[in-house]
């Protein structure tokens, strides 16, 4: 079995990573038969709309209990403790998480719970990934006005694999924008996926929003659906101030992806975390941690 290797921040040391549907991930996205069924089916709006549903459903709560027992989730840090309190999965999928549980930290901190890389330059992205992958803020944002602002900036990467806390919180304090909808398919972000090709953010469906601030300029916020995400879903309100840490939106069920850029010389990224991307490693992480200065 091929593990994903990441690096726990707290310890340092290097951990592997179970990762769901492996084996089918494997086959559609590295053979012949599965690349063909992928493109035919698989992205298609109509199969994540039906899991969708079916997430959406009191039929659903059944497979609740299993998913916490399978991925050792500690319901106890939620705001719901017991599992039969959930009405269907996608209730229980974006649970929150009691406040006390993620401190906020200094400076800039991480949007979500999960797996990041961190990119001083963006133009260090691609030499992460396999040969032959290219990535540009121009076609992930549908804008040159966008991309020639971010030219030469800082991005961070934060994974959500699905049994993680899913909801998504603003990484410093300032003014908010609208979100703005970019349109797309419904490809896996699973780090399986990733690896052939970081192309993926460029065609799933996605959404960003610009977060102004006095100290670190205008932080771009981006968030990407995946194969089995019904709804990116925004909980604030537009136009508005916002404080470090609160609440921006939540995932419905399946992998996503919160994508921070960041205008050049705005901001320094922690060491560890562009040290271990460089070695070719993920690290995890918690909403509320440093991760720039």
């Amino acid at each position: 079995m091929e593990y994903i290797k990441y690096i726990e921040r707290e310890s340092g040391e290097v951990k592997k990573e179970v990762v769901p549907g492996e084996g089918m991930l494997k086959w559609l996205y590295g053979s012949f038969f599965g690349k063909a069924s992928l493109h035919v089916l698989v992205k298609r709006k109509v199969v994540s709309a039906v899991g969708g549903r079916f997430m959406n459903s009191r039929l659903s709560k059944g497979q609740i209990k299993r998913f916490v027992r399978k991925n050792g989730i500690d319901l106890s840090i939620y705001h719901e403790t017991d599992s039969k309190s959930y009405r269907h999965f996608n209730d229980f999928f974006y649970r929150k998480i009691q406040e006390t549980q993620r401190p906020i930290g200094e400076a800039v901190v991480s949007p979500a719970d999960g797996k990041l890389l961190a990119f001083p330059n963006i133009n260090e992205v691609d030499s992460f990934f396999i040969k032959g992958s290219e990535f540009s803020v121009r076609s992930f944002l549908k804008s040159k006005k966008l991309a020639d602002k971010y030219a030469d900036g800082a991005m961070l990467i934060v994974r959500l694999a699905p049994a993680d806390y899913h909801r998504f919180h603003f990484p410093a304090s300032g003014k908010i924008s609208k979100s703005k909808k970019i349109k797309g398919k419904y490809f896996s972000v699973s780090p399986l996926a990733l690896k052939k090709s970081l192309e993926i953010f460029c065609q799933n469906q996605r959404t960003y929003s610009i977060l102004e601030t006095e100290e670190y300029g205008d932080i771009l916020i981006s968030e990407v659906g995946a194969t089995m995400v019904g709804s990116i879903l925004q909980t604030y309100e537009n136009d508005s101030f916002v404080k470090k840490g609160s609440e921006k939106g939540y995932f419905a069920f399946g992998g996503s992806t919160v994508v921070l850029f960041f205008e050049k010389g705005k901001v320094k990224f922690d060491k560890d975390l562009t040290e271990n991307t460089q070695k070719g490693y993920e690290t995890s992480i918690k909403m509320g941690e440093s991760i720039a200065h």
